[in-house]
């Protein structure tokens, strides 16, 4: 059952790592590594059985390979998943270990934070191996990615407002953002300096606070805010919520988030589609934290990697572009414009060889 998985989707490898001291079990995923190594985080979580962890990492590798190659990155796609109680069951040799295994890897792979992991759980990988970001500020580290993710999100909602109003201006525009957390804060505080109004919703009144305080939101219920009468509908919370229940009661014209997974089923995006709503597909708009990190392979320059979020902008537009052209939702048009640059690079590199061991080490280094 696991190689017809693999098969499917054109997996390359899967390695299972255990450490009898530390208890450590991990299963890291490598999707594609057609553009570079692959880069995905380590997620800690008490999987019910081994088998819905490995179908785990392995459907969130394939998400980092369409992700960075959307985003114009030279990375692959990889998630690593360690199967254990995040609050409970660490321990320093337990990533220390898991650090080695990487380390193994010989650069196939690079791991950073995710879901249960932790700043501090990435130094101790770093102990054991170079091939990981998301460490401390003092290690290089690009810091909290929050800022950033946001940002590139406020690029890709100008970029969708482009398409659907004739202008990327947002003032005067409202938006309604589901979840009002740390990525969402800082969008708020982008659309607010922008002009826009806001209205907000969050299952911590706490957050919902602060930005009614400090931006000057409308605050209303978690259930309310799917049927507000905005311009923008912003999902910046679970995923599953373009659903059949909340698609009726939307009154936006344009859906953009930081939000991942945002669709229900890929049928959600056919009947958003038909309706007229502008969907900027949520790996495509929300990629800025993981441009951002890339950026720490490189030894980190913040400008650098701003400049390079900035370009969410012209992805957004493209996969419009592709999704006119082909006649197709974005939803899928996203996947097309991450196909077509790795379909482009493989057909490219046939024609020549290079060391790529060379490449990356100039990289990390």
């Amino acid at each position: 059952m696991i190689f017809e998985y693999m098969e499917k989707y054109d997996y390359e490898q899967l390695v299972f790592c255990q450490d009898k001291n530390s208890g450590l079990k991990a299963i890291i995923a490598i999707h594609d590594t057609t553009l570079g190594p692959a880069l995905g985080g380590t997620r800690m979580w008490t999987y019910a059985t081994e088998e819905e962890a490995i179908i785990d990492a392995l459907r969130l590798a394939r998400g980092m390979t369409y992700k960075a190659a959307a985003s114009g990155l030279n990375l692959g796609g990889g998630k690593t998943v360690i199967i254990g109680d995040p609050r409970k069951d660490k321990n320093e040799e337990m990533f220390r270990a898991f650090g080695r295994f990487i380390q193994g890897l010989n650069g196939r792979y690079i791991t950073a934070e995710d879901v249960g992991t932790t700043v501090a759980d990435m130094d101790l990988i770093h102990m054991e191996t170079e091939y990981v970001t998301g460490v401390s500020p003092a290690f290089g580290s690009s810091g909290n990615p929050s800022p950033v993710t946001a940002f590139g999100v406020y690029r890709g909602m100008k970029a969708a407002a482009r398409v659907a109003f004739g202008t990327d201006s947002l003032e005067g525009k409202t938006v309604a953002v589901q979840g009002v957390g740390n990525v969402a804060y800082h969008l708020c505080r982008y659309l607010h300096e922008e002009g826009a109004k806001l209205i907000a919703t969050d299952i911590n009144q706490d957050n919902v606070y602060r930005v009614v305080q400090e931006f000057g939101a409308q605050a209303v219920g978690v259930q309310d805010i799917y049927g507000v009468e905005c311009d923008i509908f912003s999902p910046c919370a679970l995923g599953a919520i373009i659903n059949d229940e909340t698609i009726p009661q939307l009154k936006a014209k344009v859906i953009a988030g930081a939000a991942n997974n945002q669709l229900k089923e890929d049928r959600h995006g056919d009947m958003i589609t038909e309706m007229g709503l502008i969907y900027a597909p949520d790996y495509v708009i929300n990629a800025g934290g993981l441009i951002n990190v890339a950026d720490e392979l490189l030894g980190y320059n913040r400008d650098r990697a701003l400049k390079k979020v900035e370009t969410i902008y012209d992805n957004i537009l493209r996969v419009f572009e592709i999704a006119k052209r082909d006649g197709i939702p974005t939803y899928k048009a996203a996947d097309r414009l991450a196909e077509e640059r790795m379909e482009s690079v493989k057909r490219s590199r046939s024609t020549f060889l290079r060391n790529e061991r060379n490449i990356l080490n100039r990289t990390i280094r």
